[in-house]
């Protein structure tokens, strides 16, 4: 028993010892989330657009298009890092996967949108 009366004490075997969370481990669980939002993010001026709300897509989709760019490329990136100084094997693994889950669409739009961009009549790319 603990020294309230209620529940086993620190040091009984029927409780499994397990590491408090540090501010490494909350980091690491922002930056997830972080990334996982992105699509949402990504998706919020064609939500915006159904719903009937054309002006925000006009003037804030390139902004959020950019913001959620960034944010599947940054999140998985600074996660790794800090994955990599708090010695969090597991987490690597995590940020590894998304970066590489992250590159296919980053890859599919410079690929398309820049170097294989369709020219108008009249300009050389």
């Amino acid at each position: 028993m603990s020294s309230l009366g209620f529940g086993p004490g620190p040091h009984s075997g029927d409780v499994p010892r397990r590491r408090m969370p540090s501010g490494v481990d909350r980091v690491i669980t922002g930056l997830s989330w972080w990334w996982v939002a992105a699509p949402l993010v990504l998706l919020t001026p064609v939500i915006a657009l159904a719903l009937g709300f054309p002006e925000v897509r006009e003037e804030f989709g390139r902004t959020f298009g950019l913001a959620a760019l960034g944010s599947a490329v940054a999140a998985p990136a600074v996660g790794f890092v800090v994955a990599l100084i708090g010695r969090r094997r597991q987490a690597r693994r995590r940020f590894a996967i998304m970066g590489a889950m992250s590159s296919v669409p980053v890859l599919f739009f410079w690929v398309f949108g820049v170097l294989l961009a369709e020219c108008p009549d009249g300009y050389h790319c």
